[in-house]
């Protein structure tokens, strides 16, 4: 077989079989060029929300094509970014009153991490350091790894990464270690930011804290003039149970970066919305003071359009009704679950299920992950475990009949690696 140009993402190629070619996407499903329908367990990365082509999002893009491709976005503008920025800004927690646009839930937290460190040059204020969770993770260009756990996903590119703060993540019963933690950092006054996944570290196993903790994080924050960053690049759009994660908290953070969900996972986008003082810091008669940061495709007007969709889907139909009943669909589902197969920390958040393999080796790289993953494949359930974390976070159109399919393959592969 020759073999394809394509370098796939997070592949091993000398050890995956040949990519999976889909052919077309509908609602929760992904149908094959051989014929197949796989069941999307993980809304294809995260990203997907209502089910793959929703009809409204995807006329507007149609729409938007009929007008506009790519425009330069220093100096001029069009209606959907003026449009998706004021809809952003009545959507987020108060107080964020300016959106950045860029291209991916990596670059938002680039432009987050950028934003912080020009607001406290700006000032005046010797800080340049920035506070992170253990087990985070935040993306894949430099600055989104500096932030994020340092470990395989990152360990050859140590050289390019800059040193941060390292805060515990906030273990059940050991909360107080990560806030004393979080106040020593904050009282030698090098801190421009703190960056959190809320409530869900996702890429660093589906690890779950409560919303008091968060809340208390940004109090420290305010108290002691550090910039907090909420990325809710994955958290966002519905997925711990709320529109953002910070809601839960009952918080407002100074800068949010949010993608993925943003245009309902039909195409790529991401902003950065960013506080007024955030904003009047870079807001001077001094160009040395502009902030410096730019996409080629900052701010694509069909990306915008789909996102613009994706509110007013929000809007006019039952989302959060869905989102509702999909949380308490997957909670009872992974419990009962966890009562008929072993399973260790059985955890779930708004629409997101997790739990943890029990015997196996509590790595990204454990053997299990693979093997649970192609069982499911065979039985038409795509699901992609993080070495022995397994988890699903599947469409809010999943209906209980898919969901029943879903954990029943689940639990077959279970039984399956078990023996």
């Amino acid at each position: 077989m020759t073999r394809s140009p394509v370098w796939h993402p997070f592949t091993q190629h000398a050890l995956e079989p040949p990519a999976i070619e889909v052919t077309r996407t509908e609602g929760a499903w992904l149908e094959t060029r051989d014929g197949r329908r796989l069941f999307d367990g993980i809304a294809s990365w995260w990203v997907i929300t209502h089910g793959h082509r929703q009809p409204h999002i995807m006329a507007a893009i149609r729409t938007a094509t009929e007008n506009l491709d790519q425009v330069i976005f220093a100096g001029f503008t069009h209606a959907p970014a003026e449009q998706l920025a004021h809809a952003l800004v009545r959507l987020a927690p108060a107080g964020l009153e300016h959106v950045f646009y860029s291209d991916s839930g990596s670059t938002a937290v680039e432009v987050a991490l950028k934003m912080a460190l020009g607001t406290a040059r700006a000032r005046g204020e010797r800080r340049d350091r920035i506070v992170v969770m253990e087990h985070s993770y935040h993306g894949d260009t430099i600055g989104a790894m500096s932030v994020g756990a340092r470990g395989v996903f990152n360990a050859p590119y140590e050289p390019l990464l800059f040193a941060v703060d390292t805060i515990p993540f906030p273990v059940a019963g050991q909360e107080q270690a990560t806030l004393d933690a979080f106040e020593q950092v904050a009282r030698a006054g090098r801190a421009a930011a703190l960056i959190v996944e809320p409530l869900v570290l996702g890429a660093g196993g589906m690890l779950m804290y409560p919303p008091a903790i968060l809340a208390e994080l940004r109090r420290i924050a305010a108290a002691t003039g550090i910039l907090f960053i909420a990325d809710e690049v994955m958290t966002g759009w519905g997925r711990t149970g709320t529109l953002f994660a910070c809601d839960q908290a009952g918080i407002a953070p100074d800068i949010l970066c949010t993608s993925k969900g943003l245009t309902g996972g039909a195409i790529p986008l991401a902003a950065t919305l960013a506080s007024a003082a955030v904003f009047d810091a870079h807001y001077s008669e001094d160009r040395a003071r502009t902030f410096y940061h730019s996409s080629s495709y900052t701010a694509n007007p069909i990306a915008c359009a789909a996102a613009l969709a994706n509110v007013e889907v929000w809007q006019a139909e039952p989302v959060a009704e869905r989102v509702a009943t999909l949380a308490r669909r997957q909670r009872q589902q992974v419990e009962a679950l966890a009562g008929r197969v072993p399973l260790a920390n059985v955890r779930t958040c708004g629409t997101i299920a997790a739990a943890d393999v029990p015997g196996a080796a509590q790595s990204y790289l454990a053997a299990v992950g693979p093997r649970i993953r192609q069982h499911c494949l065979q039985a038409g359930v795509f699901v992609r475990p993080m070495g022995n974390v397994v988890y699903l976070m599947p469409p809010y159109c999943t209906t209980e009949a898919e969901l029943d399919l879903v954990y029943g393959v689940l639990e077959e592969a279970l039984r399956a690696v078990a023996a």
